[in-house]
């Protein structure tokens, strides 16, 4: 039985004195180690760069979509991992989830430009080269040229230019996606805690009730920095303290798998306490008057039998899963650029909800989102960071909330040792 320990991986990474993406050769990692993060991580186009070979193109799982996306024959859905465009299909003759790059072997135009569809084979518009759904290349136009002019050598062989397949894994009803031949499969690679919540989350039957696309305008790795920090949430939100939605006077944790990069952050708002803190003086932000018109919005009902009310769960390097109240939702964060990411949202429910159940979770869908009651500051705060940063690349952020290890705090959620955890697998992968 898991027991939720785990030892503290501050050293586990070599610190190398020089960047192996340097732009001047003055750039090294701060002594204090995942004490600091240097704001040049966030500005610099080479890391940027080189992200995508060694985090996002390497030794990684990536989200690419839910199974019931895909779940008819010839059903195709579209994403991204990091800047690789890739197509996710259901292989009607093999009856499995495939997903490749979504390029034409050809001259690299993309094949599919809608986010959703069913196809039966898939055709670049350029110059109509045919993909049947298993990637392999059925037809070329003018293959054999025009009157015997032209056209293809003798030579090429069609059965050797299919489109690049990614090896893909499923856990409950995320699908998921690697360009490395080597990686563990998913369970064994986000360890034994983080698929216990994955299950929990999907224990039965879901379908999907919404989803969105949220522009952030900020560096990707902030957003996961953000959420990986549990105690802004009622310093930075002033809903969730206010209402006693999510304070750190509740019983909670915050527990990171023994790579670092992943973790789950949880409370119980029934075993909320404000007496003796920060709440019950008045002393935050958060405790200004504020009232709410219409309750409807803060009706529940348990969830699950763990007391469980609150919990956020993040999969390194991109992944988020979220339980506020009633509103369950999965998102995707994908980088646009140094200073642009989209954060993709898919809001679920459960197949057996009651009507009225249903109702009150798209009621509670209003506290997160873009201009979620509990959430509209998220969307700011990252470009707050950026716009400050981008000039001052010689110093770095203060990362020693709780100390400086990784580790799972079941004490205190004041703590970044999340965010430390995602600096030390974010490091071991880049190389620094």
């Amino acid at each position: 039985m898991y027991d939720g320990a785990l030892a503290t991986h501050a050293e586990a990474v070599p610190m190398n004195t020089t960047s192996p993406v340097e732009t001047d050769g003055l750039f090294r990692w701060p002594d204090e180690g995942l004490a600091r993060v240097p704001f040049r991580v966030y500005n610099d186009p080479q890391i940027a760069e080189a992200e995508q070979k060694l985090l996002f193109q390497g030794e990684t799982w990536n989200l690419v979509c839910l199974d019931l996306e895909v779940a008819e024959p010839g059903q195709y859905r579209t994403n991204w991992i990091g800047d690789t465009p890739v197509i996710v299909v259901r292989d009607p003759v093999a009856d499995r989830i495939r997903v490749f790059v979504n390029r034409c072997v050809h001259r690299g135009s993309m094949l599919c430009l809608e986010q959703h569809g069913k196809a039966e084979n898939f055709t670049c518009m350029y110059h109509n080269w045919v993909y049947s759904l298993d990637g392999k290349l059925q037809s070329i136009a003018f293959k054999r040229g025009v009157r015997g002019q032209g056209g293809m050598p003798a030579d090429f062989d069609i059965t050797k230019h299919g489109l690049r397949e990614l090896r893909v894994d499923i856990i409950r009803n995320l699908v998921f996606a690697t360009f490395s031949d080597q990686l563990p499969p998913v369970r064994d690679w986000f360890g034994p805690r983080m698929v216990w919540s994955l299950e929990r989350f999907f224990h039965k039957p879901i379908r999907l009730i919404g989803g969105y696309t949220q522009v952030l305008p900020n560096n990707w790795k902030l957003y996961a920095e953000n959420v990986r920090d549990s105690y802004h949430a009622s310093l930075l939100h002033t809903f969730f303290a206010t209402f006693g939605l999510n304070r750190l006077s509740m019983d909670g944790a915050v527990e990171v798998n023994e790579a670092g990069g992943s973790h789950l952050s949880w409370s119980k708002m029934a075993t909320d306490d404000a007496e003796g803190t920060d709440y019950a003086s008045g002393g935050l932000r958060s405790m200004r008057d504020l009232a709410i018109e219409d309750r409807r919005l803060l009706k529940t009902w348990p969830e699950f039998d763990d007391g469980i009310t609150h919990m956020i769960q993040t999969l390194f390097p991109n992944v988020f899963l979220q339980q506020i109240q009633n509103t369950l939702a999965v998102r995707l964060l994908v980088p646009r650029g140094l200073d642009r990411c989209d954060l993709q949202w898919w809001v679920f429910a459960y197949e057996d909800d009651t009507p009225e159940q249903l109702r009150m979770r798209l009621m509670q869908s209003n506290l997160v989102g873009p201009a979620g009651l509990v959430s509209l500051e998220d969307g700011f705060i990252g470009n707050a960071v950026q716009r400050t940063t981008r000039g001052d690349q010689g110093h770095g952020a203060i990362v020693e909330m709780g100390g400086h290890d990784v580790t799972t705090e079941r004490q205190s959620r004041v703590s970044e040792a999340a965010v430390r955890g995602f600096w030390q697998q974010w490091r071991g992968l880049m190389g620094y």
